[in-house]
């Protein structure tokens, strides 16, 4: 078994605390309002139009309210393309200079062998991971008092 690391940045113009609140409190409820991709945790995904997968099971292994930090694990379902034990990901959110909020995503890819994961692969899952992010964004610009 293999690990295979990604790192990828996402800046934005709302506050670490709006964003963190967002993005990860409220996104069993947001995010499926406005991505129409994603799902709960359980509910198969072949019932959320324009989904690729028809299951997906996360596990949250971690939050930390005060220090915007949330970490969690796809461990099952098609999205592991049978080659993948585990995904797990590790985001942070930090204060940027200009009042706004920096997303520090970290991907470890958990393979079953040695394998490569080609750079598509890479760009496709950062596209789908900013458009969710700025989709939340753009929610939130459009709602300040939600947040």
């Amino acid at each position: 078994m293999g690990v295979i690391t990604y790192e990828m940045e996402i800046t934005s113009p709302i506050p670490p605390a709006k964003m963190f609140k967002a993005f990860v409190l409220d996104s069993d409820n947001l995010i499926p309002k406005i991505c129409l991709r994603l799902s709960s945790v359980l509910k198969p995904l072949k019932e959320v139009e324009g989904s690729q997968f028809n299951y997906i099971k996360h596990r949250i292994d971690g939050i930390n309210k005060e220090n915007f930090t949330y970490s969690y694990s796809v461990i099952e379902g098609d999205a592991l393309m049978g080659t993948l034990e585990s995904i797990s990901y590790e985001v942070k959110l930090v204060a940027s200079l200009d009042g706004g909020s920096i997303c520090k995503n970290t991907s470890k890819y958990h393979t079953k062998w040695d394998i490569e994961i080609t750079e598509d692969q890479i760009k496709a899952v950062k596209e789908k991971a900013m458009g969710m992010y700025k989709a939340v964004e753009a929610y939130v610009l459009a709602n300040p008092d939600a947040y």
